[in-house]
């Protein structure tokens, strides 16, 4: 009898263990098979094979539609893959069905970083704090986006909660040195000759003040002096620029000059300038559009110059320009002439050495021309050809050097020498 119960309770005990084991083979199996589509995702996305990741991320939503944490890999995976207003769209339904996800604030405000709108991105930033204040990653992000906006002081207070969460925390730490360095004024001081085969050379020389007092506004002073056929003349430069996010860049100025005849007395000029990201894994990855007009007035002539300039950005660092020149030009006496002309420029990432950094350029141009200086007298056509290097010494300190050669009507040309060198404080 006694045998029989003792038979009877190890058999239980053994059916409990067995029991037990089984449920966590389970478990450990779920763990390990959510762990795999995951890493299958992460695989995937490092190859940029985003149809791949996303048929994984779908397969796993199906089985699983209410799972919210599941779904969010679908506007994460579009996002990586720089499908910006898909996963904006998906962020928000996502938000709908979980509004108090931190995470999904956090990515809303990634895409709306990514987008240009540090606006929105800071108010999606606000309400992920709220849900979360001691994750470090959000206040991370958020000085970043208070960086952007121009609040600086209130940024150093997010990078000092960051460190406060975390000391150890390394993105707090540089964000706080990137606050303590940064650098808003550049001072270049440059110089030029030009040397023609039908008369004496051109000399100036310049000394331009750049500042950037936050990201949306940016002045400049500039003093330039010229020798131009034994005539001396000089120049002030002052112009403004604002920046609206997702509206461009405007910049207004003007010029006053002691001109003895022979450069402008007066000029007036505007520039728009707006930007478009196209992809971050395409052959093109943005685009720039510049607008520009700029007024010359000399002592008996009128010029109107009319710039479009298409700026593409290549991979690897790689630039391409086109740009279309229109001038009018009205000379006392005359009547008004337009005159086009055209150039385009290449530009290329040459050599890096920790922070030096060597940049090189080469641009063609062709057009016609009628302005009335003392070394171009009429209306005459040219082809140039130049090019040139930025060398980036340190984070401070750069030189640049340019070469060009014009070949112009009547057997005449011109070759241009220059450098200039600029310190950024």
């Amino acid at each position: 009898m006694y045998v029989g119960k003792y038979i009877c309770a190890s058999a239980l005990m053994i059916g409990r263990a067995s029991v037990g084991v089984y449920l966590l083979c389970i478990a450990a199996s779920g763990q390990q098979l959510t762990s795999n589509w995951q890493e299958d995702v992460r695989r995937y996305a490092e190859a940029k094979d985003w149809g791949a990741a996303l048929a994984i991320v779908d397969r796993e939503i199906g089985r699983a539609p209410q799972d919210t944490d599941v779904r969010a890999w679908r506007p994460r995976v579009l996002l990586w893959s720089g499908q910006l207003a898909k996963a904006e769209f998906e962020y928000h339904v996502l938000l709908a069905a979980a509004p108090n996800d931190p995470d999904n604030w956090l990515g809303l405000a990634t895409v709306y970083s990514r987008q240009g709108r540090p606006r929105e991105a800071l108010e999606a930033l606000n309400r992920a704090v709220e849900l979360d204040p001691k994750r470090t990653d959000i206040h991370v992000a958020r000085a970043r986006t208070l960086t952007v906006l121009g609040s600086q002081n209130e940024a150093r207070l997010e990078f000092n909660r960051t460190l406060d969460l975390d000391p150890t925390n390394a993105e707090g730490r540089a964000g706080l040195m990137s606050l303590r360095g940064e650098l808003r004024h550049e001072l270049r001081v440059g110089v030029n000759t030009d040397l023609f085969n039908f008369t004496g050379a051109n000399q100036d020389e310049g000394l331009t003040l750049i500042s950037r007092w936050t990201p949306a506004w940016r002045t400049l002073i500039a003093f330039d002096g010229y020798h131009w056929a034994g005539t001396d003349a000089s120049k002030v430069i002052a112009s403004v620029t604002g920046k609206l996010p997702r509206a461009g860049a405007l910049t207004v100025g003007g010029a006053l000059a002691h001109d003895n005849s022979v450069i402008p007395k007066d000029e007036g000029f505007f520039d728009y300038d707006q930007g478009f990201p196209v992809s971050r894994t395409q052959f093109l990855r943005g685009l720039e559009l510049v607008y520009g007009q700029h007024w010359y007035w000399y002592t008996t002539a009128q010029i109107l110059t009319i710039n479009e300039t298409m700026l593409f950005y290549l991979p690897r660092d790689w630039t391409w320009s086109l740009g279309l020149i229109e001038a009018r030009s009205h000379f006392l006496g005359t009547g008004a002439e337009w005159r086009p002309s055209g150039m385009t420029r290449l530009g290329f990432p040459i050599a890096n050495w920790e922070q030096c950094r060597l940049e090189g350029n080469v641009l063609f141009a062709v057009g016609t021309e009628n302005f009335a200086l003392i070394n171009q007298i009429g209306q005459f056509s040219s082809q140039t050809f130049g090019g040139g290097l930025r060398l980036r010494l340190t984070a401070r300190q750069d030189v640049t050097g340019f070469a060009g050669y014009q070949k112009r009507t009547q057997d005449r040309t011109e070759s241009s020498v220059g450098f200039t060198y600029g310190i950024h404080f």
